[in-house]
């Protein structure tokens, strides 16, 4: 007899199982092995929003393995995730092995280590109830309004739609910002530069124009600008103010899940759902030559800058080995979390700080060592002392006219010697200034103005979007790849380079959800939810009042939307085609089914043709000339094939575009990243350029 110990994950199970030897058998549920089934609601709304679950289909014979072995075990430990999602799967588990849920048997671990799982074994509890409710609360949320308001969708605009409480708010976010680029007029704008040197010294700075003796100038037009370099031709430049001082620079704090995949964006161009999948791994367990399976950080769900002393000791002892003690800061350095996070778990670090991303890199897959090696200098800079800067402002007359220039040089790198952190946009610090002083004469090398239009807002990337909706309150860490993931699945968004660019699609669906279901997109009210959902967990909140609080209000809201919709059907653009119907003449629309997309007559019911629907994207085949298909895999991921296949086995990851090789004259392709860049696939020619010349 032996004691049995219950996880998600085989990985997960192989770690732990090393750290707790004989007298114990580890195994893993395979995730949640009981939820609400696909084919029905499965919730009673007439009685409370009691839930009907099920086994999932296709774990019965795991169930009868997991009863089995529990049967004949001196106890049973659910150590599933510290989560919401992990007790609701450990709460599962129970009731189907038949255990007391007030038994202490549940054991958590924040980090796969002899420590971590040391200090969860000595510490079981019993399944924490508010937890369960909280997710229960959030799954049947979901199940109502995606099974509620997927059918309404779908009657009204295309079959196969679908709708939720987060991947709706997203999507309008992005909509939203759509329009705003849309609705933006550019600005005419202006500016002047001046290249100085001071008298008798060969270093030249930038200078940028600031206004006259009363104030600040904008330049508006070409004629103003060109008055003002008129005036400065003959114009003295003389130093008229230098200030000089000391800027600090501080690191920024280790990883939450949300600026986690914000940097892994950002630095290694990965999605969400790549950076969570590598994440996983590394919480869970690799082999590491040496040291047998061991968990490589702590959880990755968190929303916690919290860190353990033990933790910052063990990086300050880094620190003071590798670079030294004036790189150590005067005090500890701890952080505080955002208003409302939970703080339940540290923030994602490396369990061992002392294990630098090379001595592992042998031992792990690409992403992971990637990822692993961000999360370790972004903890080990989080320690760090402060970047130094000597600063420099300096104030130039020219005549009536004042010019502005900074400069900065760096006198101690501080944690920027392992870590600086990514921005979505470029610094525009300027380097170093010579030496100047008050009332010294500059001689003008150059003098120049330059047009510019003020330019509307970005689309969202990826990292962009989870910071929106973290600052907003929308969602949870833990929910953000699932959740675009889900709106690119469903055709609402689509990636154009990094950005995320709504379809028609996306942009029908939300105007409709706008006009009928305004609190279902409402950011305020999304983000007001996540705090209830909040308060059921901390045990302030009825999760059944809080499912009648939401439903009453939504039920009544889609009873009118349908009754004054009735018989309405939207068109899409996008579904039609000038593709003409070889039976009666008339187009044909694209249709979405249980198989797929496929054309049909757009004078249904009168014809009934349909065939199969090919998408092109315009570009000719680089081996044959034949023309380009879109395809798609099973996960949906986009790739490009020719149209004559299998006479001609072209396939390519990257896009055929219309533009022609200037060397060969066959299609370019054009690959996609931090530079983009067009090349030629013909054997021989090798023409290649980025796609900014």
């Amino acid at each position: 007899m032996s004691k049995l110990v219950i996880v998600e994950s085989p990985a997960k199970a192989k770690t732990i199982k090393k750290y707790l030897g004989s007298g114990y058998d580890v195994v893993a549920s395979m995730g949640h092995v009981r939820d609400l089934p696909k084919s029905r609601l499965s919730v009673d709304v007439e009685n409370d929003f009691k839930p009907k679950y099920v086994v999932i289909k296709g774990k019965e014979k795991l169930v009868k393995e997991l009863k089995s072995k529990a049967g004949k075990s001196d106890s049973v430990l659910l150590a599933t995730d510290p989560d919401r999602e992990g007790e609701a799967i450990s709460w599962h588990l129970a009731y189907l092995l038949g255990l007391d849920m007030k038994d202490k048997n549940r054991v958590t671990f924040n980090e796969i280590t002899k420590s971590g799982i040391s200090a969860g074994m000595k510490n079981p509890r019993s399944i924490d109830q508010n937890l369960v409710n909280a997710q229960q609360a959030r799954r049947i949320l979901d199940r109502l309004v995606g099974y509620k308001l997927s059918p309404f969708l779908s009657q009204k605009i295309r079959r196969g739609l679908s709708a939720g409480r987060v991947q709706s708010v997203a999507v309008r976010i992005i909509v939203d910002r759509e329009e705003e680029i849309r609705a933006f007029v550019p600005e005419e704008y202006w500016t002047i530069e001046a290249k100085l040197s001071p008298e008798g010294l060969p270093a030249v700075f930038t200078a940028l124009f600031y206004g006259d003796e009363n104030g600040r100038i904008k330049i508006a037009k070409k004629e103003d600008c060109d008055k003002i370099l008129a005036d400065l031709q003959s114009a003295e430049f003389t130093v008229s103010n230098v200030k000089k001082g000391t800027r600090r620079r501080s690191p920024a704090p280790p990883f939450s899940t949300s600026t986690m995949q914000q940097e892994a964006s950002r630095r290694l161009g990965f999605q969400a759902r790549r950076t969570m999948k590598a994440a996983q791994e590394l919480y869970e367990g690799v082999e590491v030559k040496g040291m047998g399976a061991i968990g490589l950080i702590t959880y990755m769900r968190t929303d916690s800058l919290r860190v353990s002393e033990e933790a910052i000791h063990s990086a300050a002892d880094y620190i003071r080995g590798r670079w030294g003690e004036k790189y150590l800061p005067e005090k500890e350095r701890h952080y505080k979390s955002r208003a409302g996070a939970q703080d339940g778990h540290e923030a994602i670090r490396p369990t061992v700080p002392e294990l630098s991303p090379d001595r592992v890199r042998d031992s792990l897959s690409p992403d992971q060592y990637k990822l692993y090696r961000l999360i370790w200098e972004r903890f080990i800079a989080s320690q760090m002392s402060n970047c130094l800067w000597s600063t420099v402002q300096a104030d130039i007359a020219a005549g009536q006219y004042r010019f502005k220039s900074s400069g900065h040089t760096v006198t101690f790198d501080g944690f920027t010697v392992l870590y600086e952190e990514a921005k979505d946009e470029e610094s525009k610090e300027s380097g170093a200034l010579p030496e100047l002083a008050k009332g010294m004469r500059l001689q003008k090398k150059d003098l120049s103005g330059g047009q510019h239009f003020t330019q509307p807002p970005p689309r969202y990337t990826e990292a962009s979007l989870i910071k929106t909706l973290e600052e907003n309150g929308i969602g949870r860490p833990s929910t953000y790849a699932t959740t675009i993931s889900t709106i690119l699945a469903r055709e609402y968004v689509v990636r154009d380079g990094r950005a995320l660019k709504p379809t028609e699609l996306g942009e029908t669906v939300t105007k409709l959800m706008k006009e009928r279901f305004p609190k279902i997109v409402n950011v305020k009210f999304t983000a007001q939810v996540e705090n209830d959902l909040d308060g059921v967990q901390s045990g302030k909140t009825d999760w059944v009042q809080q499912l009648h609080h939401f439903y009453g209000d939504f039920d009544q809201t889609l009873k009118t939307a349908k009754e004054e919709m009735k018989g309405v059907k939207i068109q899409l653009k996008e579904d039609m085609t000038d593709i003409k119907c070889e039976k009666c003449g008339r187009p044909m629309v694209i249709k979405t089914g249980r198989y797929g997309k496929f054309l049909a007559c757009s004078g249904y019911p009168e014809c009934k043709n349909t065939k199969k629907y090919v998408e092109y994207n315009g570009a000719v085949c680089p081996k044959c000339g034949g023309r380009v298909v879109v395809k798609r895999t099973k996960k949906g991921r986009v790739f490009y094939g020719c149209s004559n296949y299998p006479k001609c086995d072209f396939i390519s990851w990257d896009e055929p575009t219309k533009e022609l090789c200037p060397k060969c004259g066959k299609t370019l392709l054009k690959k996609r990243g931090k530079h983009p860049k067009y090349y030629c696939v013909t054997p021989g020619c090798g023409y290649e350029k980025q796609e900014d010349e």
